[in-house]
């Protein structure tokens, strides 16, 4: 079933759409639909077994409270790209 929606977007994102839908021979109305299917589809996420390599490392590294994870990154890729 069908419902009548009523949205409220700039006039130039209105016509730079239509032309897209145009172009791809579809309405404006038919890729909106499908836009909002896509980002509300429901996934059926899969659970990713581990090998048993990858089970026994799991939990051997345990860091620092304090420790600044962006912080160390950035460090060493100064380090890395960065070397006079």
């Amino acid at each position: 079933m069908n419902t009548k929606l009523t949205l409220t977007i700039d006039q130039s994102v209105i016509e730079k759409a239509k032309k897209y839908a145009s172009g791809e021979g579809r309405s404006l109305s038919d890729l909106i639909e499908n836009y909002l299917k896509i980002i509300t589809k429901e996934e059926v996420k899969k659970e990713v077994e581990l090998t048993p390599i990858v089970k026994s490392l799991k939990g051997a590294f345990k860091e620092p409270k304090n420790a600044d994870y962006k912080r160390e990154l950035s460090k060493r890729l100064a380090e890395k790209y960065l070397k006079e």
